[in-house]
């Protein structure tokens, strides 16, 4: 994968719903090319299927959870616009501290999780994750 596939992923990932022509437009290539790539990372296995993201409170039996990552070397871009790929990081984070990036994780069950976080632990550039499930959220009024 290259720089445009990177790009492409990250604004599938924001609106997998847009049109050839304006991811076309948005990357500064052909419409074809767009066509092409996106078969090539299906048929690659890379993109694997496309999604609807729904507001958090509309699934009330939604797994979250959040991940901090560290990244190694000067990979921090490829990893960023990989997490931004990934269906499963619901929100990415950039911090500073001990950690570089806290990525905000949703799943449908425990499997689903277990699943996403292998993908995520997976990525080139990624040093070192620590996860913690969100179990209840206390509101101050």
């Amino acid at each position: 994968m290259d720089s445009t596939d990177l790009k492409l992923m990250a604004l599938l990932r924001q609106d997998a719903r847009a049109t050839v022509a304006t991811l076309a437009h948005k990357l500064g290539v052909s419409r074809g090319t767009v066509s092409n790539r996106i078969k090539r990372l299906e048929d690659e296995g890379v993109i694997v299927g496309y999604t609807v993201r729904l507001r958090p409170d509309t699934q009330a039996e939604q797994i979250s959870a959040w991940t901090s990552i560290a990244i190694e070397g000067n990979q921090t871009r490829a990893v960023i616009a990989t997490l931004l790929g990934e269906p499963g990081v619901a929100a990415l984070h950039d911090t500073n501290g001990r950690w570089d990036l806290l990525a905000e994780l949703r799943a449908a069950h425990l499997g689903e999780l277990a699943e996403v976080l292998e993908r995520v632990r997976l990525i080139k550039g990624i040093g070192a994750t620590e996860t913690s499930i969100h179990l209840q959220t206390y509101k101050l009024s």
